[in-house]
Formats: C-alpha cells, sequence, structure tokens
C-alpha cells in the first residue's frame, strides 16, 4: 500500500522528523522550509529551491519528499508560464505547486502526485476592500494541474493541498463565497480530478460544537487550528484521477493525539496496491 501524507507544516523544522520516524512513503508539504540538516535521514527532496515567488521574503514552498525505499520518485522540471520550455510544466507561481511521478517498487505501478498551496490574495488597491482570499491562487494552480491530463480516462493522479478555502459553504454562511469557492470544486471535477475527502464518516472527527456556518447535512473534519485552539474549518483537500478513487482511503489525523505541531493537521492518503 502506498501511504502518502499531505501537509501544511506551517514553516516549522518539528514536522520533518516527525515524518523521518513515521512509515510514510511520499510527504506533499505545503509552507515546507528547508529541513534542518541535522536530520539523521535527510529525506529525498524534488528540488533545491527553497522559496515562493513573491515581492516578500517567503523562504518556504510546496514540496514534494520521498522517506522510504519502497517507492522511487521522479520529480517534475518546472518552469514559469512563459519560459517554460518542452521538458518542463509552466507554473503560474513558483513555490505553490510541485509535482512528481512515484513508482511503487512491489507493482512498477507509476501514480503522478502534487502537492498545491493558495497564497493569500489581496484585491487592487483601488477597490478599497481589506478582503483577502485564495480562490485566485487555487484557480492558478487547477490551470497549471491541467497540463498533466493528456485523456479523458486512465491517468492516475492525486493532487493534494491546503487550498485555504472552504467547501459546501462559505464564511458565516455567505452564499457569495461558497459560490466563489464551489468553482473551484467544479472545475477538478470536470478536469478528471474529482475532490476524495477526507470526509466524515471515516475521514476523521467533525467539529464539535457544529459551527454556525456549515450546513447540517455537511461530512467536513476541520483541519486547521486557530490560535485560539479551536478547530471548525476544512482548508485542505485531495483529489484524484477516477481510476484511483476505489483504491483510495484519506483520512484527516485531527484528533487530539493525532494532530502534530502544526496549525493544520496531516491528511493521510493511502492507496491500495493493485490486485
Amino acid at each position: 500500500m502506498l501511504r502518502i501524507v499531505s501537509w501544511n507544516i506551517n514553516r516549522q523544522h518539528n514536522p520533518w522528523q516527525k515524518l523521518v520516524d513515521s512509515d510514510v512513503d511520499i510527504a506533499l508539504l505545503q509552507e515546507a522550509r528547508q529541513p534542518p540538516l541535522e536530520l539523521v535521514s535527510l529525506p529525498e527532496i524534488d528540488q533545491p529551491l527553497w522559496c515562493t515567488a513573491s515581492v516578500l521574503n517567503m523562504p518556504w514552498r510546496a514540496v514534494i519528499a520521498r522517506f522510504s525505499n519502497r517507492v522511487t520518485m521522479q520529480p517534475r522540471k518546472l518552469n514559469t508560464v512563459g519560459t517554460a520550455q518542452s521538458d518542463e510544466l509552466a507554473v503560474s507561481r513558483m513555490g505553490t505547486l510541485a509535482i512528481a511521478d512515484v513508482v511503487v517498487n512491489s507493482t512498477e505501478e507509476i501514480i503522478t502526485v502534487a502537492s498545491m498551496y493558495s497564497v493569500w490574495e489581496t484585491p487592487a488597491k483601488d477597490t478599497g476592500s481589506s478582503w483577502i482570499y485564495a480562490d485566485g491562487s487555487a484557480h492558478r494552480l487547477i490551470s497549471d494541474i491541467s497540463a498533466l491530463i493528456g485523456r479523458q480516462k486512465g491517468h492516475k493522479i492525486i493532487v493534494a493541498g491546503d487550498l485555504n478555502i472552504l467547501h459546501g459553504c462559505g464564511e458565516r454562511g455567505s452564499p457569495y463565497w461558497k459560490a466563489r469557492y464551489d468553482t473551484i470544486f467544479a472545475r477538478m471535477a470536470a478536469l478528471g480530478l474529482p475532490f476524495v475527502g477526507p470526509q466524515a464518516p471515516d475521514g476523521g472527527e467533525q467539529a464539535h460544537p457544529w459551527p454556525d456556518e456549515l450546513p447540517l447535512d455537511s461530512k467536513n473534519v476541520p483541519t486547521f487550528k486557530t490560535q485560539a485552539g479551536t478547530t471548525t474549518r476544512q482548508m485542505d483537500f485531495v483529489f484524484a484521477s477516477k481510476s484511483l478513487k476505489d483504491r483510495l482511503h484519506v483520512r484527516a489525523l485531527n484528533s487530539p493525539n493525532e494532530w502534530g505541531p502544526s496549525d493544520q493537521c496531516r491528511i493521510l492518503i493511502e492507496l491500495e496496491d493493485l490486485d
């Protein structure tokens, strides 16, 4: 079984050691700083650059790292839109997306995986708005990921990460924001990468007490913890090819004893071996 973790490690060093000590094969990380050199076993990293494109200093990025010998990994070459060569994938904002082909050594099955992070943005100054939003970044990521789709059926792709959006609702019950967020899930499904979790009942603990903004029939599981320690919102999501859906198990490790050293919990993605 292929074991993948998706995790926004919030620019911390401790999660690297936790991953080294775990039984995970591949980690799809977001907001990852360079791992500390004192690690006994340094993971295999997809690329050497450690920043997200910005006018600000952002020495962290989306990362794919290999932690076991059960798999081999071939990172995809990435470059900026307008400069990407024929053997490179174009990325709208470097640092927000990492892609690799993973070979399960026991079966020789090849799975393409992607780690994505939707950066917060603000409206133009002349709008006079104090909003922050991340769905714009998410749509750029979807446009970049589209290059992985070369046929309607049969591809084997898993995409996961922190999108900083909500599923099935808007902040404080806003229909406007719900409509904007719904377009993310619709575009991914249209590509052939439907949302596969995590969702209740098997995808982790649900929020308690129940948040007012969340529909009563929602299957969302919280993946983000505020500074006050409240956990109400799911902001991390997994999408996958339909050909993989029946073999996937996706769960948020969001119970108090599972959460870990970040403001966002780990998302465990398990893919059963081919028969």
